[in-house]
């Protein structure tokens, strides 16, 4: 059994049972059993299903929302938004099941086509950080494509997966096709890699781990889709509106205390600009709400557990703190929105994913400096640039390593475009119109006139 802590208070919330290795090995077996019927199912029909999921969803909106406030601290305008965008991608799918195309390609003496099959069983393992969104962006497109899905979520924050999963009941998806499996990485996450059913492995999580999934697949040739770490740049142009800079610069890297993978964590600013955007910025982060994430006014939570919070304030307590905002006291796993100034690119806080409320925020003299420190970095996932030349912001935006970057705003994922990093930010993409034809192989038929 796992004992689940609220973040906010630091009180017991409840227990979860923690599958075994026999549990993961009938839930697969079953996922298997499934696959048969579910493949063959109507494309329409599949698409109903998904569409009946998404308005199953979409009614226990709240409900979704308040259990990830419990579970996870996140604030309650995020859970909301969190439990629609599971809903969001659902629909979305629901449309992939009758456009599943293959090709018809010119040959001599026939006809060639090709067809879109679907895996098989796809195992998912999601992080503690998004626990919604992420499942949702790897089962909604797994499903629609034809797969049968076992998801593990992360042992400390299991719960609104297991809700969704009572729901896809409900909602008429057949008994099988979509299993969470509550439990230990190394015993359900090791699994999902070994068992020779299990045709792909979707991982969100750290590099270190993401690396040993990826070396396990390898053995058996199975297909893997990683989604790692992150050290995200936010470039600021002395060219660019420096307020709006500032005032958006906080809720690029505090959103979910600092927990998000594309967090803008570090902030290149032009020197010219440099003493105005820091100015600015202290007065945004002052003025952040942080307060009891179930209050509709709340803008950063608490941290998920205490070993988090401990970790991040390590990083905190080496660094040159500029300025902090404020954030409650009592039993939760609280930090403040913390700003730090670095010197230099080798300090830890500047070059290692902290995974929390802080921001690191240096100087550059020109464009050339400003890619090459935002380059700087064995990941590659997100970003954002600030400028109002047009011609600066095509060619900083092609020369920054990073799968997903925005200019003059801080967007990173839209469940209708594709999200994925370079370098060691990940493997494969996630999202967007192509999102189905990562869950299929792609077979070729010849069929003679002869």
């Amino acid at each position: 059994m796992t004992t689940l802590i609220n973040p906010t208070t630091g009180a017991a919330l409840r227990e979860v049972p923690s599958a075994s290795l026999d549990d993961t090995d009938t839930a697969i077996e079953r996922a298997q059993e499934a696959f048969v019927s579910w493949r063959a199912l109507a494309p329409g029909e599949r698409a109903r299903l998904l569409r009946s999921f998404a308005a199953i969803v979409d009614a226990h909106n709240e409900e979704l929302a308040r259990l990830e406030v419990e579970n996870s601290g996140h604030t309650i305008g995020n859970a909301r938004w969190e439990a629609g965008n599971v809903r969001d991608c659902l629909n979305y799918y629901s449309a992939a099941p009758e456009r599943l195309f293959g090709r018809q390609i010119p040959v001599a003496g026939g006809v060639d086509v090709t067809f879109r099959e679907p895996l098989g069983v796809v195992g998912i393992i999601v992080p503690w950080n998004f626990p919604m969104p992420i499942a949702g962006w790897g089962f909604a497109p797994a499903l629609a494509a034809g797969n049968t899905v076992v998801l593990k979520p992360a042992e400390i924050t299991p719960l609104t997966a297991m809700r969704i999963a009572e729901l896809a009941i409900e909602a008429g998806i057949p008994q099988g096709v979509f299993t969470v499996l509550p439990g230990q990485g190394s015993v359900v996450g090791q699994r999902f890699v070994s068992h020779p059913l299990v045709r792909k492995v979707c991982f969100t999580g750290s590099t270190e781990v993401g690396k040993q999934i990826m070396a396990g697949c390898a053995d058996q040739v199975k297909r893997v889709t990683l989604e790692l770490g992150g050290k995200s740049a936010n470039v600021v142009f002395a060219d660019a509106d420096i307020a709006k800079a500032a005032a958006t610069a906080p809720y690029a890297v505090f959103d979910n205390a600092g927990q998000d993978c594309c967090a803008r964590s570090r902030i290149l600013v032009e020197r010219s600009a440099y003493d105005e955007f820091v100015g600015r910025l202290e007065t945004a982060v002052q003025q952040m709400k942080v307060v009891d994430p179930s209050l509709d006014e709340s803008e950063m939570g608490p941290m998920v557990s205490a070993r988090q919070r401990d970790a991040v304030q390590g990083y905190i307590d080496g660094a040159t703190i500029a300025f902090q905002g404020t954030s409650p006291g009592g039993d939760g796993f609280w930090l403040p929105p913390t700003v730090v100034e670095s010197k230099a690119t080798d300090e830890p806080v500047w070059r290692e994913e902290v995974f929390g409320p802080v921001v690191a925020v240096m100087a550059f003299d020109d464009e050339e400096q400003a890619v090459a420190l935002a380059n700087d970095t064995e990941y590659g996932l997100s970003g954002s640039i600030y400028t109002r030349d047009l011609g600066r912001a095509l060619r900083v935006s092609r020369a920054i390593e990073s799968g997903n970057l925005s200019v003059n705003s801080h967007s990173s994922v839209r469940y209708w475009t594709p999200f994925g990093g370079f370098k060691q930010s990940g493997l494969g993409r996630e999202l967007g119109p192509d999102a189905p034809n990562a869950f299929t192989e792609e077979k070729n038929v010849f069929f003679s006139d002869d």
